[in-house]
């Protein structure tokens, strides 16, 4: 009997001190098998749409161990293919080491075109398939902790031709959604294009992974104003994709973001893990009533989560579904989700990160843009002004943490608490981490004393902004965009910011991936791109972009006076940079 191929996996997704979760997808309904260290751990498949998965917990392991594990389908070996390449290393499963500070990649905005010279030209060399690569070479620092994905691994709206081709042989691709994903087999079939390239491959069954979405996971502007929601709920073809896009979240990215214990508590799960029939549990009616009921009552349930690395405290926030689009009572979280963030956004740790796919403190100019086009779509300028900022809104993506300044200022109070010490022990940092605006930059709020404010940014991993668009971005983003922003909001009575912030570093447009890490000097920020040398487009080199390391605050200094540590940057070439902090 012919074993059922390995589709997609293994992923190795949640991982501490003594337990990790790996995620196949396999051809057919099986029994996936994991061993490591002269022990097995097991699971059924289940089945949603056509598709089998299966996720094996693996428990009793030592903590700060590397353990090489492979994968069995029925018995049948399945990874690593006794095919594949003899110098690859096995893919391993590395514990949490306890007290040991933590190191984690992240970046957004990842679009699946084959590593040709042509996607390479078009998209941009795949900066994660550079660090893979390395990576595989061994010539990267220690491995990372954590790799987390802060949105966009897959663009339902903005399709390749790979995945125009699949969805010419299944329907009309004339007739609406056109080449836009319209269900769960296209979900399916995208996620396979993005994460079944075999650099890439092996990086995710070998680094812990962490995950949340943003607009392209769905479509861009998801749930950027009620009129935007209702545009689309008048669609023919709206309600099937929000469904096939929540459910094929939830299995691909979501499920692997929870610990045992929070995947105990998830019902989804527990539907899987209580099947003990013969038949494999077809889960496909409950998880599409499920997406559906998460859409329409975002309060049903929680994508959002938070780690707890010792010192550090890694916060990942949902800013999609969550939303409240309410014109009178507009917010990007909800009551309930506000609460929870509340609740999390304690002190008593060295560094407080809160992951969130929006920038939370966009550059001055574009920020104070936004505040302004939320009045402006809310009537301050009547009627006619409302048509045109939701115009503006949607023609140029204003629906940032600024653009829901409710929001935005509750959350900046919480972390002005937290950095003040009022909510615990003061950390080092409050450190914001984002992607989406596809350039990277670093920014910290102006403050006199207690923790660090900042925001550090790595989008995109593989999709540039067209050349042309890069100036304006620039633009409006810095030069006399914050002066002039600040006129216009003030304008439409936009109250100002609660603290002021400035950029120390970037902007970069570059394809990269970030790096951070917690250091005896500081917080050690990196970012890195892919070299292609000459036409070894398939093997590109991992090169340094960008590194800067934020020291401690010493007890009493004041950014821009004598006693303000400075930042500690370098460029590509090695050079040392000082630059004190302004006021």
């Amino acid at each position: 009997m012919t074993p059922a191929p390995l589709v997609l996996g293994p992923m190795l997704r949640y991982v501490d001190e003594t337990s990790a979760s790996i995620w196949v997808e396999v051809g057919a309904a099986a029994r996936v098998v994991v061993r490591a260290a002269r022990r097995s751990w097991e699971a059924r498949t289940f089945a949603v749409h056509g598709h089998h998965y299966a996720l094996v917990e693996v428990d009793g392991l030592a903590p700060a161990s590397v353990t090489a594990y492979t994968v069995e389908i029925d018995g049948h070996r399945a990874w690593p293919d006794p095919r594949s390449d003899p110098d690859v290393p096995p893919s391993s499963i590395a514990t949490r080491t306890p007290g040991k500070p933590l190191r984690l990649a992240f970046g957004s905005c990842r679009t699946s075109v084959p590593h040709t010279e042509e996607g390479n030209r078009t998209h941009g060399v795949d900066a994660m398939r550079a660090y893979a690569l390395d990576r595989m070479k061994g010539d990267s620092p220690p491995r990372p902790d954590l790799i987390l994905f802060l949105g966009d691994q897959v663009y339902a709206d903005s399709t390749s031709e790979e995945m125009q081709q699949f969805i010419r042989a299944r329907r009309d691709i004339e007739e609406d959604p056109g080449t836009e994903l319209k269900d769960y087999e296209e979900y399916a079939h995208l996620y396979k294009l993005a994460w079944s390239d075999s650099a890439n491959r092996w990086l995710l069954s070998t680094l812990p992974s962490a995950m949340i979405f943003d607009d392209h996971d769905i479509r861009d502007d998801w749930n950027a104003s009620t009129s935007w929601k209702q545009e689309m709920e008048a669609t023919s073809w709206w309600q099937e994709r929000i469904v096939a896009g929540l459910a094929s979240y939830w299995v691909y990215q979501h499920l692997g973001n929870l610990s045992p214990e929070q995947r105990a508590e998830d019902r989804l799960w527990q539907r899987i893990v209580d099947h003990h029939d013969d038949a494999e549990l077809d889960l496909s009616e409950e998880l599409d009533t499920f997406a559906d009921r998460a859409d329409k009552d975002p309060a049903s349930y929680r994508w959002s989560y938070c780690r707890d690395f010792d010192d550090t405290r890694l916060i990942v926030v949902d800013s999609r579904v969550s939303r409240v689009l309410t014109p009178d009572a507009r917010a990007l979280l909800s009551e309930e989700e506000t609460a929870w963030l509340d609740d999390r956004m304690v002190g008593g740790f060295r560094h407080l990160l809160v992951g969130t796919s929006l920038p939370f403190l966009l550059p001055l100019g574009l920020h104070h843009i936004e505040s302004w086009d939320e009045a402006l779509a809310q009537g301050a300028w009547g009627a006619r002004g409302a048509r045109l900022g939701e115009k503006l809104r949607q023609g140029m993506d204003l629906e940032h943490w600024a653009a829901f300044q409710n929001s935005f200022r509750a959350v900046a109070l919480m972390a002005m608490d937290v950095a003040d010490g009022n909510r615990g022990p003061a950390p080092e940092t409050v450190t914001f981490l984002s992607g989406d605006v596809h350039f990277s930059y670093v920014a910290e709020v102006d403050r006199t004393s207690g923790s660090r404010i900042l925001q550090a940014v790595c989008s995109p991993i593989r999709n540039p902004l067209p050349r042309l668009l890069r100036s304006s971005t620039a633009i409006l983003s810095y030069t006399v965009a914050a002066p002039l922003g600040a006129l216009v909001a003030r304008s439409v009575k936009v109250p100002d910011p609660p603290f002021r912030w400035q950029n120390i570093r970037g902007p970069w447009f570059d394809n990269n991936l970030a790096s951070l890490e917690d250091t005896a000097d500081g917080l050690t920020l990196s970012w890195h791109s892919g070299t292609v040398d000459g036409d070894d487009h398939l093997n590109p080199r991992l090169t340094e972009v960008a590194a800067m390391t934020v020291p401690r605050r010493e007890s009493g200094a004041v950014p821009g006076g004598d006693a303000a540590p400075e930042a500690v940057l370098s460029t590509p070439r090695g050079t040392r940079i000082r630059r004190g902090r302004r006021q």
